[in-house]
């Protein structure tokens, strides 16, 4: 074979080599790589809604801020995690995050009882992960460097319950119940021994994992009559409780805390649930950033915002800012410089300013007692604000 024919061989075979390899593999397609943020929330089962809401938020702002990263050549990318707001399915898919190093971030969960063993697998590979939701105190109070929110806590979201109950609604005697969760029980608790403390006789605690008829809760708490009923817990379990009780003549308040923040809370309870008061760490709708963002995504995905959606946005926001921050002059991001740099991000933006102490949590935070105004889901956004109370986080735990 002459030389001739030999190098049109060769520059077949090259051509060839080139068209079979991988689409994207290629230095110009692939640029320094690709970021991955993954978002960590209950996609199936009861509290899809707000799981959901956590996904969509994140992917929202990673489309509206990607752009500073993508100039420097990264691709960056959301990963979607069905955590099904259960504890083990959460560890489960934390194993498979770490494992994938593409991953720099997690935004999630929304249930506390999955954040908390979760997160003890991201620390192992400093893996940062931002809170939208997680409210229980045990989340930051471990003091992990790679664990953050940008949300209250429940030793604080109780309290503000409690002042609301005695002091707003001159509570005299009340029934607490809670779902035996971390989250529900732990906030539930907050609340009571705060009400206590304010001279509040609590005449029923206790915990259940009933989801659909409640008659032997409401039965005894019936006869009680008590000022207010409080419930722990989720939306999908604390709306048929509240309707059945509603419906089965009982006449107290009703009181909950921000996992009844959620439009299926109506879907569910229909008129029943009208009037129903609950405390939340998710900024309402009502400032003109979040009513932008509002727009923003209901044009997105044809839908409005849960509750936590925002505060995912949030979240996403400051995890990109620290993104760009450690990947200045195009250099590959670390996971535990990236969780380090998330920690020293000051944001301002719809939910207020936040900047994070040494344990992970907002230096102040904004609680809010919403009454639920109508059952119209589509117009959950538009519920009353009954109080408004920005409060810092109590110090780290020696």
């Amino acid at each position: 074979m002459n030389p001739t024919r030999i190098r049109s061989v060769l520059a077949v075979c090259a051509a060839l080599a080139i068209a079979l390899l991988p689409l994207g593999s290629g230095p110009t397609a692939q640029g320094k790589g690709t970021i991955k943020i993954a978002t960590q929330s209950p996609l199936s089962g009861g509290q899809a809604a707000l799981g959901e809401g956590i996904k969509l938020g994140t992917q929202l702002a990673i489309e509206k801020f990607k752009g500073n990263l993508e100039k420097t050549g990264f691709k960056v990318e959301l990963v979607p995690y069905d955590d099904q707001a259960k504890p083990d399915v959460g560890v489960s898919n934390a194993k498979n995050i770490i494992a994938d190093k593409a991953i720099m971030v997690v935004i999630g969960h929304l249930n506390s009882g999955v954040a908390i063993p979760s997160s003890e697998v991201y620390k192992e590979d400093s893996l940062a992960m931002i809170s939208p939701a997680n409210t229980n105190e045990k989340v930051t109070d471990r003091g992990y460097p790679n664990v953050n929110r940008v949300c209250g806590r429940d030793d604080v979201q109780g309290p503000v319950g409690a002042e609301f109950a005695a002091g707003t609604l001159k509570t005299k005697t009340a029934y607490v119940l809670h779902d035996k969760t971390t989250y529900g029980q732990g906030v539930a608790e907050a609340f009571k021994k705060d009400l206590e403390k304010k001279g509040v006789k609590v005449i029923g605690f206790e915990g259940t994992e009933e989801k659909s008829n409640f008659d032997p809760l409401i039965t005894p708490l019936k006869a009680k009559n008590p000022d207010l009923v409080y419930f722990g817990g989720i939306y999908d379990q604390g709306a048929p409780f509240f309707k059945q009780a509603r419906e089965k003549g009982v006449k107290s308040k009703f009181l909950g805390p921000d996992g009844m923040d959620s439009s299926d809370f109506v879907k569910i309870g229909g008129k029943t649930v009208v009037g129903t008061y609950y405390t939340t760490a998710a900024a309402p709708a009502s400032s003109p950033q979040a009513k932008q963002f509002g727009v923003e995504y209901k044009k997105k995905f044809g839908k409005n915002p849960e509750p936590y959606a925002a505060e995912s946005y949030v979240a996403t926001a400051i995890a990109i800012k620290a993104l760009e921050e450690v990947t200045k002059g195009g250099k590959a991001p670390m996971r535990a410089a990236v969780a380090s740099a998330i920690r020293k991000v000051k944001y301002s933006g719809m939910t207020g300013a936040i900047e994070f102490d040494d344990k992970g949590d907002p230096k102040k935070a904004s609680y809010y007692v919403m009454q639920v105004s109508t059952d119209n889901p589509e117009k959950w956004s538009e519920n009353k604000e009954a109080k408004r109370l920005a409060i810092a986080a109590p110090a780290m735990k020696k």
